[in-house]
């Protein structure tokens, strides 16, 4: 008989945040037990274990459709061509690694095989909210026969930076690549990389695989994985370069990249940031940590000083890599 261990993990039956379900009563809690329940019966099948032999590493992956496309983490594949795909009940296929994104840590595996194979949905990541109820599976520490993929139950953290969010489902090595689902079953996220502690991890939103899905399904590889959000090329910039602000509020630009959104709004050396759409920015992590959370192509409005004078100026946001491939 196998053995479907849950993990329950920083279970609150008070919070106001809680976006799907507010647990405060014995039923309330049932229902909530129930629905995870269904959660974890319907994904099971569809979770699988991504075991390279050549490499010797492994990684968990989820299928999301019946001719067999598996969705994983980036840094999972990496390297590879094919990797040998174990289904929960023990028996073994191939499959062929295809396209990856290793800025959002995202990558697809195809079933050698045409299937039909069990799949479940993919759901959206942008929606998601703090408070979240989510569902994470993998294959914790490896593929092991002796039991099933261990379930992980918990709560959205916080969004961004990027395509990146945080739960407190706890992760180890083996997770990476596997799935994170709502309550509703479907695939909002795949696990990326443990955080500082196991209570705070990191899942890559599923959003990004819609973004990017036909050069990844084409088979292409590119970006690079980034410890530092900030540094990653596909984070939004508006151009500038950021100076110290000196014990007074707001962020001073001393830099204004050429070609920039930044250089084509007007705005220049000396200009002092101190609104982001109408929020207070103090410092300068106070404006990145804002604008990573926004998206490529956004328009933000920057309140700035002038030479005394408060203006309005609206910029456009670019990837980090495309302002910096005219240079």
């Amino acid at each position: 008989m196998k053995i479907i261990p849950i993990v329950w993990f920083m279970f609150s039956v008070a919070s106001s945040a809680l976006a799907y379900e507010a647990v405060s009563t014995l039923t309330d809690l049932m229902n909530l037990e129930k629905k995870v329940a269904e959660v974890s019966k319907k994904s099971l099948p569809a979770t699988v274990a991504l075991v390279s032999e050549t490499t010797g590493s492994s990684g968990s992956g989820v299928i999301v459709s019946k001719d067999g496309v598996i969705l994983t983490a980036a840094h999972v594949v990496q390297g590879m061509k094919e990797v040998d795909i174990y289904f929960s009940d023990g028996k073994k296929w191939l499959g062929k690694v295809l396209g990856a994104n290793f800025s959002k840590d995202i990558g697809i595996v195809k079933m050698s095989e045409p299937g039909p194979w069990p799949f479940v949905n993919m759901g959206e990541s942008k929606p998601l909210e703090a408070g979240d109820w989510v569902v994470a599976l993998g294959h914790s520490a490896g593929f092991d026969p002796a039991r099933t993929p261990p379930i992980r139950f918990g709560r959205v953290m916080s969004d961004g930076p990027g395509n990146y969010f945080t739960t407190d489902c706890t992760l180890i090595g083996g997770d990476s690549g596997g799935p994170l689902f709502d309550l509703a079953g479907k695939v909002v996220g795949i696990n990326s990389s443990i955080g500082e502690s196991w209570k705070n991890n990191n899942h890559a939103g599923v959003d990004g695989f819609s973004e990017d899905w036909d050069r990844l399904i084409a088979g292409e590889t590119w970006g690079t994985l980034q410890m530092n959000p900030m540094a990653n090329p596909e984070t939004p910039v508006l151009g500038i370069g950021m100076g110290m602000n000196n014990g007074k509020d707001g962020v001073p630009i001393y830099r204004v990249e050429p070609n920039s959104p930044a250089a084509a709004a007007g705005l220049r050396v000396g200009d002092v940031i101190r609104f982001v759409d109408g929020d207070r920015v103090l410092e300068g992590t106070e404006l990145q940590q804002v604008l990573v959370k926004r998206e490529v192509g956004d328009k933000v409005k920057l309140g700035i000083v002038r030479d005394e004078v408060e203006i309005e100026i609206e910029v456009v946001l670019v990837k980090r890599e495309e302002l910096f491939k005219t240079r």
